[in-house]
């Protein structure tokens, strides 16, 4: 090997590149990490947050955000905004020469979760504060998604009424019952429950649209009907 010349001259230009990329590599990391250069000046939020409190992100943003343009660690800050309540999501992107853009994402209230957190559109739990009125669902954990789902099915359903859904529990068997917002409630059972429903919203005009008020609760686990109790009597 040692008498081919034209691959000792292949090795040392190799070598020599190798050496060239190697400088440049540590002067740029060097240059990058220089606590003087490419200072961050400014960090945008993408839109005002609705929920999210304002001084709460500030806080964060002044706890997490350390050395340069190039240094700051994104994941971390990410991940200290997520914990703020009403905050969904968090997208962190560097805009050159000086500055951080982050999007929130928010959390959408849905319904109450078993009196003691809330549901988002996405059939998530999260925990917040909220005065506004909102459906009330029930059920196991892990269940949360598939009410949130049968929520949306049940309540296009009932809108044919003029009705709402008030209340939505599934129970540790599976079966159904929803509470309208008149008052009254419906046990949908664990199978067939839209079928059900569809039933009772068909003949809903004609029987018992009447009498609504003093209607109780319906029990639509029936192959032909339903059965009504707790009328209450007429002064």
């Amino acid at each position: 090997m040692w008498d081919n010349a034209p691959l000792l001259r292949s090795i040392a230009n190799a070598l020599f590149v190798f050496s060239v990329c190697a400088v440049l590599y540590g002067a740029a990391y060097y240059a990058t990490h220089l606590p003087g250069l490419f200072p961050l000046h400014s960090v945008r939020l993408s839109a005002a947050p609705q929920r999210v409190d304002a001084a709460e992100v500030l806080q964060v943003v002044r706890n997490e955000v350390h050395g340069n343009f190039f240094t700051v660690d994104i994941e971390r800050l990410r991940q200290s905004l997520e914990k703020l309540p009403w905050v969904r999501n968090v997208s962190i992107r560097r805009e050159f020469p000086q500055r951080l853009a982050v999007r929130l994402e928010e959390h959408q209230a849905l319904a109450r979760w078993n009196n003691n957190a809330l549901v988002n559109r996405q059939g998530e739990i999260f925990a917040a504060n909220i005065e506004q009125a909102l459906p009330r669902f029930t059920g196991q954990d892990g269940a949360a998604a598939d009410v949130a789902q049968h929520y949306a099915q049940f309540s296009q359903q009932v809108a044919a009424l003029d009705l709402q859904v008030a209340q939505l529990a599934l129970s540790p068997r599976h079966a159904w019952q929803l509470r309208l917002s008149n008052g009254m409630v419906l046990e949908l059972g664990r199978e067939d429950m839209q079928q059900r429903l569809a039933r009772f919203v068909e003949v809903y005009p004609y029987s018992l649209a009447a009498i609504q008020s003093k209607v109780k609760f319906v029990d639509l686990r029936y192959r032909n009907g339903f059965a009504v109790s707790g009328l209450t009597k007429q002064s």
